[in-house]
């Protein structure tokens, strides 16, 4: 499959003024403009173990889509640097590293840097700061840290020329500042909802949406491991609840979606 998808992906044809996401599990996208410019988030692309001590089962529950040496993507950005996010085992094995521009936070471009990433290839984000290549405009957005052990994390606004503006949460803990730092009125809002390690659960994110009132709200982060998953239907049913004008949408892993869908 993994060859067969990333074929699929470079040869479909996006139409005007829409852009195609393909979701990978957890948080990990693909998305990809009318020009064919494509971005991968948060691609998390092997069963890296987990550095915790902890007697957790985080190993994955599904292969991967998409092996790290088929990956083809032209933009590669991490919104911070657990494993899941920035992946050693997957950066370690990409075949196209002189030709990706990486983008993130400091500590996932050292990450870059050590698993030999061309420093020319990279670009440090923060809260604020853009990233602009071919028709993409990608802003990074501020996301409250779930842990000590990592203080850097990241949301991203992201834009094709002037299609739909998605915004991506990353992973982040509740705070006014969340919802105020958010783009207002994105068209589609993809979101944490796995409540676990002080992730956004259900309810917060729904919460989310009806502070930032997006079009569309896709659930993430819940499907990777075993001991950190939830149920997306809490989050349509909460979103019903606190948020009715949004449309709740379930991605299927390796299924384009084309927004908008009407």
């Amino acid at each position: 499959m993994s060859a067969l998808l990333m074929d699929e992906i470079r040869a479909f044809q996006v139409p005007a003024g829409k852009v195609a996401l393909w979701w990978l599990g957890q948080m990990g996208f693909i998305f990809k403009s009318p020009a064919g410019t494509t971005l991968g988030v948060d691609l998390y692309l092997t069963d890296t173990p987990s550095s915790s001590q902890r007697p957790l089962d985080l190993n994955r529950c599904f292969p991967s889509p998409i092996e790290p040496e088929d990956l083809d993507v032209d933009v590669f950005a991490c919104t911070h640097n657990h494993r899941d996010h920035t992946d050693p085992g997957t950066i370690a094995r990409l075949s196209r590293k002189d030709s990706m521009l990486f983008a993130g936070p400091a500590p996932s471009c050292e990450t870059f840097r050590r698993l030999g990433v061309p420093s020319d290839r990279i670009r440090m984000l923060w809260a604020g700061a853009e990233l602009e290549h071919a028709d993409l405009r990608l802003r990074a957005t501020f996301a409250l840290p779930t842990d000590p052990g990592d203080l850097n994390h990241l949301g991203y606004a992201i834009r094709f020329a002037d299609g739909p503006l998605i915004y991506l949460t990353g992973d982040t803990a509740w705070h006014e500042l969340v919802a105020e730092a958010a783009p207002q009125q994105p068209d589609v809002l993809i979101t944490c909802i796995n409540g676990g390690f002080a992730n956004l659960c259900h309810w917060e994110a729904a919460g989310l949406a009806a502070r930032i009132r997006p079009k569309v709200a896709i659930p993430c982060h819940y499907d990777m491991f075993p001991d950190n998953a939830a149920d997306p239907r809490q989050f349509r049913a909460a979103l019903v609840i606190r948020a009715p004008g949004v449309r709740y949408q379930q991605l299927e892993r390796g299924r384009v979606w084309v927004y908008p869908d009407e």
